[in-house]
């Protein structure tokens, strides 16, 4: 007399030979596959971190050569001056050649509120209130005027810019000059800063209703500043693949663009790392 199948019965097949099959030596090939695969995650994930690799995806600005030419001369300036990882909303501090006097250099600190530009044209902006006064400085990050650039607090924000904070509460753009370095343990992921933002009353600068801020508390408006932010929306621009295709580089592509400086940039990074172990372990002197 044959068993009866139940469905139980044979959810315990399915997970056996499930075991059976994942317990079985993979093939040379299959490795391979598998190792292909995670080198290409590594490498796309340089992509958050170094930007500025990637060329602009307009095709009248697009040159292959030019391009070439600025990604070798990108890595050969990250060995002259270290360039850590940073994004929006990390707290930097930039020291740089004051250009008004020889000889002479000048501290920045503040958060980022913005990091953009391709090439060698890559750019941010650091933001500090100092004696009430809000202060802005642009750095073009691969200018030879640049001597160190430090990551105080690493960290990410809900935005992909904080051009807000110049009409939010002093307190949100306000860091203290001589701030220490928070050290992070290695391998940890960044950390993302939920933290929402208060925005003084109006006037604005811009129109922060029409845009989709993730990161200011509520404007507390009349209805109408709503309903016409509504009217003027643009939704579906997402859904156009064609537009999305026009402002970004195919994944193909950067595949080829990282996998050409992937292993500078990581010999630039084991180097640093060397570098801040041996700037923490600190011998002690001999005494007499």
């Amino acid at each position: 007399m044959l068993p009866v199948l139940t469905r139980n019965s044979i959810t315990n097949v399915c997970k056996g030979l499930r075991r059976f099959s994942s317990a079985l030596p993979k093939s040379d090939t299959e490795v391979s596959k598998l190792k292909t695969e995670k080198l290409k995650r590594e490498i796309l994930e340089f992509r958050h971190a170094y930007p500025e690799f990637l060329p602009d995806p307009k095709i009248e600005f697009r040159n292959k050569i030019r391009e070439k030419l600025e990604r070798n001369d990108m890595v050969a300036r990250r060995t002259q001056v270290d360039i850590p990882e940073f994004y929006v909303g990390s707290i930097l501090a930039v020291t740089s050649s004051d250009r008004h006097s020889g000889g002479k250099s000048n501290r920045f600190v503040g958060i980022c509120i913005y990091r953009g530009g391709c090439g060698l044209r890559a750019e941010f902006i650091l933001r500090n209130v100092i004696d009430h006064q809000g202060i802005e400085v642009l750095y073009q990050m691969y200018d030879p005027s640049l001597q160190k650039v430090e990551v105080l607090r690493l960290e990410k924000r809900l935005d992909d810019k904080l051009y807000y904070l110049r009409d939010a509460l002093p307190e949100y753009s306000t860091f203290d000059p001589n701030m220490e370095a928070e050290l992070m343990p290695e391998g940890a992921p960044v950390p993302v800063n939920p933290i929402k933002v208060k925005l003084k009353p109006r006037p604005w600068l811009e129109r922060w209703e029409r845009q989709n801020l993730q990161g200011v508390q509520d404007l507390e408006l009349p209805e109408k500043f709503y309903i016409k932010a509504a009217q003027v929306a643009t939704p579906w621009e997402k859904y156009d693949l064609m537009k999305e295709y026009m402002r970004t580089i195919p994944v193909e592509e950067q595949t080829e663009i990282f996998s050409e400086v992937q292993s500078k940039l990581q010999s630039l990074e084991i180097d640093r790392k060397k570098l801040k172990r041996k700037r923490v372990i600190v011998k002690p002197t001999k005494l007499a």
